[in-house]
């Protein structure tokens, strides 16, 4: 595996239906979250999470990627160039 990284995510949701599902996976990843933040954003009608997340490479680009296919879920990542 490679080494850690640290990176932010940015987690736009348009759907609410998904919370749950973005729940389980912020929980099934916890152990790499350092934090996180959400803010309901009412006038657009829409949630923005951001999670910090120290972890190796392959496990953020998965955390990223499930959180992407979820219905009215928009997640991008910004990566450290190192640990």
């Amino acid at each position: 595996m490679t080494e850690a990284r640290i990176a932010v995510t940015g987690i736009i949701v348009e759907d609410r239906q998904s919370a749950e599902k973005i729940n389980a996976v912020l929980s099934e990843y916890g152990e790499y979250i350092i934090g996180r933040m959400g803010i309901p954003y009412r006038t657009r009608g829409v949630n923005v999470i951001s999670v910090i997340i120290d972890a190796p490479q392959e496990i953020i680009n998965a955390f990223t990627g499930k959180l992407g296919n979820l219905d009215g879920v928009t997640a991008k990542t910004l990566m450290s160039k190192s640990k």
